[in-house]
């Protein structure tokens, strides 16, 4: 199953006043596992950068004056996230702003069931409880000390360890859906597990170790850890 998580920069919140991409994030999911393909470009908004947007992302009317039109790079992008699920938090922003560049070029709108919003996934789970990434970064203990600014393509691979722990972790199916379907009347042998070729070494200190001795030496001889 491949999934993108995505994320967006803008010069600010409406399309429909003027407002326009400016960086476009996106990290590729295969199995809910990243696979190192990301998609990012920065965009020329063709218009100049409002004050308040700069100091979300620091994206700068000279720093984006040589970069693409959006004109230039929207089927490149509908060609990465092809019907993809799309993994982005508060996905109508994002999904707002993408189909109104696709329809000032007159190529295909993102359908609005195609993306997952991880905003509402976090506000179900934890009712009442903050529900921002920076929030949700602290709660499953996920660094992002290197968000400074707002960033796409940092953003969505913070957001892709922040999807993952909301849906249960790395494997929250361990697999099972992609196992092969096995032909009736297939004996299928159980899986055991192998000892490990080295035992792990302890993780007790020789004076915990000698605590531990003496505390079961008070006991007794029947004490049941002497047993094991």
């Amino acid at each position: 199953m491949r999934e993108i998580v995505l994320d967006t920069e803008t010069t600010g919140f409406d399309p429909e006043s003027g407002d326009r991409i400016v960086e476009i994030g996106a990290v590729e999911l295969m199995g809910h596992v990243a696979t190192g393909e990301t998609y990012h470009v920065y965009i020329n908004p063709e218009r100049y950068m409002p004050d308040e947007a700069f100091q979300v992302h620091g994206l700068g009317d000279e720093f984006l004056a040589d970069k693409p039109k959006f004109a230039e790079i929207g089927q490149s992008f509908l060609d990465f996230i092809g019907d993809s699920k799309l993994i982005i938090h508060n996905a109508s922003f994002d999904i707002k702003f993408l189909n109104a560049e696709l329809k000032w070029m007159n190529l295909p709108q993102i359908p609005w069931e195609q993306a997952i919003d991880t905003l509402a996934i976090a506000r179900k789970r934890f009712p009442g409880s903050p529900a921002s990434l920076d929030a949700l970064c602290r709660r499953f203990g996920i660094d992002n000390s290197s968000r400074t600014l707002h960033g796409a393509l940092l953003d969505s691979e913070i957001l892709a360890e922040v999807y993952l722990e909301l849906i249960g972790g790395r494997q929250p199916d361990f697999a099972l859906s992609s196992a092969p379907d096995q032909k009736s009347g297939t004996v299928v042998e159980a899986w055991k597990a192998k000892p490990r070729p080295n035992p792990l070494p302890s993780r007790l200190s020789e004076e915990e170790a000698a605590a531990h001795a003496e505390f079961l030496g008070q006991l007794g001889d029947d004490v049941l850890w002497s047993k094991l």
